[in-house]
């Protein structure tokens, strides 16, 4: 037999049994069972998914609470230490898969910074950048490995008319967590504001937002006798404050903006795919997987692309920017 048949043959195999899979999956679910009315044993159901929003506390120290999402990001630094720890330890010319693999990510990464930022800033906004983006992607591919929501110890909750049995993972999604993506939302806010400040200068940076110089240039004119240039510099630079107030207002909505997206999207993600196991346990969920590796691909992308933006923004003052048009 040629090996072309032999393979056609398997893929054929394959595909009935995936299909077995899937037909038997729909019929034993909730939705099979009641369309062709039929009882599925207890141990062969899956169970309802029980969706809590706050993070559950695994253990404690002392009167701090370690969560199951805690515990997530502490796996996730520990594999990123690794990765990077055995891929430089020992660095060759000739590298090998361990450090092409982290080659390839640092240098992707660095050029699509230089990209934006120039050569200038590139190296100050690499390690800050980088770290977000591997932090929350890391994050949200451990979150689709089976261990992660599924194990764990199991309590009976009731609300006086209906009781259920749930599993409390000790690894949860960590996207998941509002205050994990709060954190990272903080620590990109810090970060833009404090180069704003430190790289163009505390009292342009400040100007930039309500542009006071205007209102200057206008009591000059005043000094000079001329009225109505006065009057309506003065009148644009009051204008110049209160759009100022409304451009700090939105840095500041920012922190929310970054918080809920990404948490809204990791969070509809589980949902959705402990849903899909539900409904249909084999094969129906793999689509969604997917779909899922490229959500958390996107959301690491948006989340460190735009720290990148605003912080390329903080660092150029409007002289730079009218400069670069010109």
């Amino acid at each position: 037999m040629s090996k072309l048949g032999c393979s056609s043959r398997l893929m054929v195999i394959l595909g009935i049994v995936l299909l077995a899979l899937l037909l038997t999956s729909f019929v034993m679910g909730p939705l099979g069972s009641k369309f062709f009315n039929i009882s599925v044993p207890q141990d062969l159901q899956v169970s309802k998914p029980h969706v809590v929003l706050p993070s559950e506390a695994m253990f404690h120290i002392g009167e701090f609470k370690v969560t199951n999402t805690l515990i997530s990001s502490w796996v996730t630094i520990i594999l990123l230490f690794l990765l990077f720890f055995f891929a430089t330890r020992k660095m060759k010319m000739i590298p090998g898969r361990l450090q092409s693999f982290a080659e390839v990510v640092v240098d992707g990464i660095y050029n699509t910074i230089e990209g934006v930022s120039g050569p200038k800033h590139v190296r100050t906004f690499f390690p800050i950048v980088t770290t977000i983006f591997l932090y929350v992607v890391t994050n949200a591919l451990l979150a689709l490995v089976p261990l992660w929501g599924t194990w764990g110890p199991v309590e009976h909750i009731s609300d006086g008319h209906h009781s259920a049995t749930v599993v409390v993972p000790f690894l949860r999604a960590a996207n998941t967590d509002v205050n994990l993506t709060l954190s990272i939302a903080l620590v990109s806010f810090v970060f833009i504001e404090y180069l704003g400040f430190s790289k163009i200068g505390p009292l342009k940076y400040v100007d930039s937002f309500f542009q006071f110089s205007s209102l200057g240039k206008a009591f000059g004119e005043l000094f000079k006798g001329n009225v109505k240039p006065f009057l309506s510099g003065l009148a644009f630079g009051f204008i110049n404050i209160y759009v100022g107030l409304l451009e700090i207002l939105s840095h500041f909505i920012r922190i929310v903006s970054f918080t809920f997206r990404l948490f809204g999207n990791m969070t509809a993600g589980e949902i959705l795919l402990g849903v899909m196991t539900f409904l249909v346990a084999f094969i129906a969920p793999v689509p969604f997987y997917g779909l899922e590796t490229l959500v958390g691909f996107l959301q690491a992308m948006i989340f460190a692309g735009l720290t990148l933006v605003f912080g390329v923004m903080a660092v150029t003052s409007h002289h730079e920017e009218g400069a670069e048009h010109n």
